[in-house]
């Protein structure tokens, strides 16, 4: 089985809009046909009637550009408490958000919806009884959605560990035991985390907590996706690999399949989820950053249609 390579649609957010148009850029433009769509080209937030014709679009336009949307996940305007907010109410409206989302996956033909395990205020994370209510109260919430999703014929969900301890998973061993606890709950679905590997905290005593390649071994054998970016010592950004940035950057295509074999890993998807200021000249340079990072990772991955065996 061959490694794949996706984009994350996170650095094309509010620069394109129209479906049309956004898959045309990504297959003829950036050069791939591997997606994770974020959800703010489809908001499970929008009325139905505005919704559903736009899904129908980026459907047919993926079909005709030969895009495939491998997964969806919220995008850089969705970093929020969803699953860990303190009240029933907000938590049940982002359950019946992500039921939605799950919907639009199942109609673009996509197999898997996903975002952050639960994100929790101070309070609830610095008290260790609200803390463990919170994350009972995110489980209950999963195991909804999973129902949910299974019946719209999705095949897993994923999670993805974060840098800091209130949003889950910012150290190795933090990231295994929340997914030793997820999988002891029996979902309906499976629920795996998504690594990245320039998370961690940085304020760990253990310098295998910010090492990229340690978190893509360690993570392998059960992460479908990883997140990918070029890698600094001061976790400066989420950079494209560029000339620019693979001068000086941590990050070589051998290396990481490398340690994600040792790992493991066999058909993984790579995604790359970079990051770009709304500055010029950065702002403009989005296609032709995101156009040079493929190429540079073409020779090691596929990027046409992907497997889907998780």
């Amino acid at each position: 089985m061959a490694f794949t390579l996706s984009i994350s649609t996170n650095p094309l957010v509010n620069r394109f809009a129209e479906p049309e148009e956004l898959m045309a850029v990504i297959a003829d433009e950036i050069g791939i046909g591997h997606v994770q769509l974020t959800h703010e080209f489809l908001s499970p937030s929008w009325p139905a009637g505005t919704l559903a014709p736009l899904v129908a679009r980026m459907a047919a336009a993926a079909s005709v550009h030969g895009v495939a949307i491998t997964s969806m996940m919220t995008g850089p305007y969705g970093r929020l408490n969803h699953f860990g907010h303190p009240d029933d109410g907000v938590r049940a409206y982002y359950l019946d958000w992500f039921k939605t989302l799950s919907d639009i996956a199942a109609d673009l033909g996509c197999p898997a919806i996903g975002t952050q395990f639960a994100i929790l205020t101070y309070r609830d994370f610095d008290d260790c009884d609200r803390r463990e209510m919170r994350l009972r109260d995110a489980l209950d919430c999963w195991a909804r959605l999973a129902d949910h999703a299974a019946e719209r014929g999705l095949t897993w969900m994923f999670w993805e560990p974060m840098s800091v301890g209130r949003e889950f998973g910012h150290t190795l061993e933090d990231c295994a035991a929340l997914q030793r606890r997820i999988d002891a709950a029996g979902l309906s679905l499976p629920l795996k985390s998504m690594v990245d590997i320039d998370h961690g905290d940085v304020t760990s005593p253990d310098p295998a907590d910010t090492d990229p390649y340690a978190w893509a071994k360690r993570f392998a054998a059960i992460s479908p996706i990883i997140h990918i970016k070029q890698s600094s010592m001061n976790k400066g950004g989420h950079w494209p690999f560029t000339a620019t940035y693979n001068e000086n950057g941590r990050i070589t295509p051998d290396k990481l399949l490398a340690q994600i074999r040792a790992g493991g890993g066999t058909d993984n998807e790579l995604c790359l989820e970079l990051a770009f200021r709304e500055r010029d000249p950065t702002d403009r340079q989005v296609v032709a950053a995101l156009a040079e990072s493929v190429a540079f990772w073409s020779p090691h991955t596929q990027i046409g249609q992907p497997e889907v065996g998780w």
